[in-house]
């Protein structure tokens, strides 16, 4: 029994051993750490908007019925967000709204989106024009990706390209596709060139 006692004592003479300096390095660290602040307060005033820029377009993005038929863009002045586009689903305009006001750092967003009118011939132009470029094998390999980088905007049989191809031709054939697509009245080929 005295052995048993003795046994315990040592053993939580080395556990005690152990555990005291685990603790005082605990405290150590707490010490040394600084007290957090907003993500937002940590950047230098001229680098916070090129941060809200990427939260912002990276939540843009990250929408879940964000497509080929819809377009968004933004504009960040300090904590101020303006979103504009335009949106072939309605609720996609408040989505974009609600995810871009949660992000820390935004005070504000302006919202110009503009939802494009519900039209069963605009749809059918929508399919149209996306196998016209799509299914082109020059432009196929722009349908690949969750969000593609040709975008087509159907307003009242007027169609818009957004986006972003690699080359001069590649936005010409995008451009013939679609003005061979029949009901479409009108193109404007908005596609920039990758430099």
């Amino acid at each position: 029994m005295k052995n048993a006692s003795k046994l315990f004592s040592v053993f939580s003479l080395a556990l005690a051993g152990f555990l005291m300096p685990a603790s005082l390095v605990l405290e150590a660290r707490a010490e040394r750490q600084e007290p957090k602040t907003e993500l937002f307060d940590q950047k230098n005033p001229s680098e916070a908007p090129q941060w809200l820029e990427h939260k912002v377009r990276h939540e843009l993005l990250m929408l879940p019925y964000y497509g080929v038929f819809d377009n968004l863009s933004y504009r960040v002045e300090g904590a101020q967000v303006e979103l504009f586009g335009e949106v072939s689903r309605p609720t996609l305009k408040s989505d974009a709204e609600r995810v871009v006001s949660r992000i820390e750092g935004v005070d504000g967003v302006v919202n110009h989106i503009e939802v494009l009118p519900l039209s069963p011939n605009d749809d059918r132009i929508r399919v149209a024009v996306y196998r016209a470029i799509f299914r082109n094998s020059a432009l196929q390999r722009y349908s690949l990706g969750a969000v593609p980088p040709i975008h087509i905007i159907v307003k009242n049989g007027n169609v818009t390209l957004e986006g972003v191809v690699a080359n001069q031709m590649d936005r010409n054939i995008a451009n013939i596709r679609t003005n061979g697509v029949p009901g479409v009245f009108s193109v404007t080929n908005n596609l920039v060139v990758e430099s």
